[in-house]
């Protein structure tokens, strides 16, 4: 099944991504269903299916290039500037769901979901759940009386920053933290700190804002602190399950 699954992966991946040039996107995009080049596209993915397959399983390579052109039509008659991108993961999401499917008809599998709710992993999900959007929340709140402080003393008109960029950073920052504990690369969790610090500077040093610096620097060590306390008492729990 493992083989399988990885060549009609492959196959999508290169068909999708690899083999797909921008020229044929933009095209596709302004003549919908009259492009030549979605035809091309999916010509391309039927050759990668019957090379990968070694021509086997002719009814399921059908199944996957009909519906691949059913939904890459789909979505080239819904596509619009506002929701391009949610349609481009819908579009992903339904490619992966078909290959799946046949998957199973091909190879039937089970997918054991009653294992997520064994206590290990209810554990680890509750502490992701913990490291990404609590901790934020609560760095938010811990923060708080010192935001309108900064945005006051901010007359320089430089201090913009891209929408909800600060709170991704830190779910990021968070997350290889929590990562790096459990896999015992505490020196990693100072690599990190640097590259933040060197990429901070810049701003800092030009903003010339002690109090910039000062916010800064608390919310990174908070962020970190609660990265670090939860990747330890994560993996205490689970040494003592």
């Amino acid at each position: 099944m493992t083989l399988l699954a990885l060549k009609l992966i492959l196959a999508h991946f290169i068909g999708d991504f690899v083999l797909q040039p921008g020229k044929w996107v933009e095209d596709k995009l302004q003549k919908k269903g009259r492009s030549k080049y979605l035809y091309f596209h999916v010509g391309v993915h039927l050759l990668l299916l019957l090379l990968f397959l070694q021509f086997q399983h002719l009814g399921a390579v059908a199944l996957i290039v009909i519906s691949h052109y059913l939904i890459d039509l789909g979505k080239l008659s819904l596509t619009n500037p506002k929701n391009y991108r949610w349609l481009f993961v819908v579009d992903q999401v339904l490619h992966l769901l078909v290959l799946a499917a046949i998957l199973y008809w091909i190879e039937p599998f089970q997918i054991p979901f009653s294992d997520l709710f064994q206590e290990k992993h209810l554990l680890l999900i509750t502490f992701l759940v913990f490291v990404t959007y609590v901790s934020g929340i609560i760095m938010r709140m811990l923060l708080a009386p010192y935001i309108d402080e900064i945005a006051k003393d901010d007359e320089s008109g430089e201090g913009g920053s891209l929408k909800n960029a600060g709170t991704y950073i830190g779910m990021l920052e968070r997350l290889f933290v929590f990562g790096f504990i459990l896999m015992q690369q505490w020196a990693a969790i100072g690599l990190l700190i640097a590259a933040k610090s060197v990429f901070r500077f810049g701003d800092l040093n030009k903003g010339k804002n002690r109090k910039l610096t000062e916010y800064v620097l608390i919310g990174t060590l908070l962020s970190f602190g609660l990265a670090i306390l939860s990747g330890m008492g994560y993996a205490y729990l689970v040494g003592n399950l």
